[in-house]
């Protein structure tokens, strides 16, 4: 019998209260799903490079943030042997086309404008969790229901 190990996503942000919500809900969708947090880049590079738990099935990257941007972080983990299987989703307040073109090219697979709503937000966490095993029909999914999405 194959045991299925528990989803973990990593929020990186610096925003407390957004932080928060997103853990509330998360707990909402799935209270199963582990939950580890990082205030910017460079503290998230640092704890999953040297954390000898399990890494991330997903990270939630913030864009602007003290010490290390989420560009930055984004660019180190793809070019990191141990981390770059990890995807990334941009999780910002952005929109700027500017902002979702680099953060694709960078290896975002996707990019989540902050939504106002807690529905909306519970929504795309449980798409997210529900298809953690084959994300391209998670974000096919997210992209056609919402335009907060770019995928």
């Amino acid at each position: 019998i194959t045991q299925l190990k528990n989803k973990t996503f990593l929020l990186v942000d610096d925003d407390m209260d957004d932080t928060f919500v997103f853990g509330e809900v998360l707990k909402e969708v799935d209270p199963a799903i582990g939950f580890k947090t990082a205030g910017n880049g460079q503290e998230a590079l640092e704890k999953l490079l040297a954390d000898e738990t399990p890494l991330p099935d997903v990270i939630f990257m913030d864009l602007n943030m003290p010490r290390m941007d989420g560009k930055q972080c984004l660019m180190e983990l793809k070019n990191n042997e141990r981390l770059r299987h990890i995807p990334v989703m941009m999780y910002t307040t952005s929109s700027r086309s500017a902002d979702i073109e680099e953060s694709m090219q960078l290896g975002a697979i996707c990019f989540i404008t902050k939504p106002a709503d807690f529905k909306e937000l519970k929504n795309i966490l449980s798409i997210i969790a529900d298809n953690t095993g084959n994300l391209p029909k998670a974000l096919q999914l997210l992209s056609r229901q919402s335009t907060w999405i770019l995928c």
